[in-house]
Order: C-alpha cells, then sequence, then structure tokens
C-alpha cells in the first residue's frame, strides 16, 4: 500500500497561507502594473503616430527638417490657459506655425488644427474633432469634401475680418447646403487663429538660443 507523504507541518500555520496569497496578490499586483505602464506607453506612441499625422496635413514637409513634434511652445494667453503651437523649423528660423482653435457647430465644440506660413497664410487646416450631421455638416472632413481645403492659399491681410466668412454673411467662403451653421464655426475658428497668430507673431517665430541648440541636435539625429 501506497504511503502518502504527511503534510509539512509549516503549511497548515495561517502565516504561511496569508504569506503565500500576499505573495500571489504581489505578482498579480506587479503584472497589472507592469500592463498598464505597456498599456499607456502604447496609446502614448498610437497618439503621437496619429498628431505627427494630422501636423503633415497642415505643414508641409518641405517645409521644415524638424521633429514637429520634439519641442512644442506653449505660450500663455491674456490670462487664459497656455496653448501650445508646434513650430517647424528650416536652417534654424521658424517657417510655420500649427495650432488647434475651436469653433462652435451646430453640435457642439469643432476642433481644427491649423497651419500657417511665417505671413499669416494657411497652409492647412483639419478638422479633427467635431459632432457635426453625418451626411450634411460632416463635410468639414476633407475625407469627406474638399471644402476645407478652400481656405488654403489665403490669409487675414489677404482678405479682412469680412472676407473670412461664409458667403451667406458676406463673406469669401461657401457654405453647405442646409448647413450652414458649421462651415461657420470652422470659418471662425480659423479666422480667429489667424487673430491669434498676428498678436503673437514675434514670440511664435523667435528662436531662443535653447531652441537653436535643440533645432540643431534633431538636425543630427535625423541626418
Amino acid at each position: 500500500m501506497h504511503k502518502t507523504n504527511p503534510e509539512p507541518e509549516y503549511r497548515k500555520r495561517l502565516g504561511y497561507s496569508a504569506a503565500l496569497l500576499g505573495g500571489f496578490a504581489m505578482l498579480a499586483g506587479a503584472a497589472l502594473t507592469l500592463g498598464h505602464v505597456q498599456t499607456r506607453d502604447d496609446i502614448a506612441a498610437r497618439l503621437a503616430e496619429d498628431r505627427k499625422a494630422s501636423l503633415s496635413q497642415v505643414i508641409p514637409a518641405a517645409l521644415h527638417d524638424n521633429d514637429l513634434l520634439q519641442a512644442p511652445l506653449a505660450l500663455a494667453l491674456d490670462g487664459a490657459e497656455s496653448k501650445t503651437f508646434f513650430r517647424a523649423t528650416r536652417g534654424g528660423a521658424v517657417s510655420a506655425v500649427a495650432f488647434e482653435m475651436i469653433g462652435q457647430g451646430y453640435g457642439g465644440a469643432v476642433v481644427v488644427l491649423l497651419g500657417l506660413d511665417r505671413d499669416g497664410k494657411v497652409l492647412g487646416a483639419r478638422v479633427i474633432a467635431h459632432n457635426e450631421t453625418p451626411g450634411l455638416g460632416d463635410k468639414i472632413e476633407v475625407k469627406k469634401d474638399r471644402w476645407i481645403t478652400t481656405l488654403e492659399g489665403h490669409s487675414l491681410a489677404e482678405l479682412g475680418h469680412d472676407g473670412w466668412q461664409v458667403k451667406k454673411d458676406g463673406g469669401q467662403f461657401d457654405q453647405f447646403t442646409g448647413a450652414t451653421i458649421t462651415p461657420r464655426a470652422v470659418i471662425t475658428a480659423v479666422r480667429n487663429g489667424l487673430d491669434l497668430f498676428a498678436t503673437h507673431r514675434e514670440e511664435l517665430l523667435a528662436m531662443s538660443t535653447k531652441d537653436e541648440n535643440k533645432d540643431k541636435m534633431n538636425k543630427k539625429k535625423q541626418d
């Protein structure tokens, strides 16, 4: 008859069971923490890729030799929260600037990513978030309609404030059939962005010694 080995006494003790459970809990906690860190890093990487892809649509690659995400500029605006600007540089000088502006559409906030050259001319504008009506207001998305590209090449100096409106309001740009509020929100956001750039142009185009050193380091990495 096979004789079963008796269970060691230490396994019967309450302290052993508690320590064993504690060990399992620590391992589970460590695994969860590691998974959280990995997930967080993956999400951050995907967000960076999405942001870089969006920036490439409003600032042409030919205008910069730096990584647009490398050194964003946070600028305090008239007592309000600071706004982030992504500056394109070429040959050590700022060649373009991109930043987000918000207009109020039919379904709520319409977030527009705006790219401007040194003279305040629109290089590109893309709606990156909105809740407008599908099939009607969503024509502000470039994948649905080319309307938003009609803003490119124009500036505040060229059209003035009155020109930066939809035609129904006496401006330069078309509205959508049956939907005026949505394109008006985009135009207003862009016009406000042009005003903002004009007000802070000197600060946005200035390159400090620190900025220049970062730009040189980034260029070396790319080379």
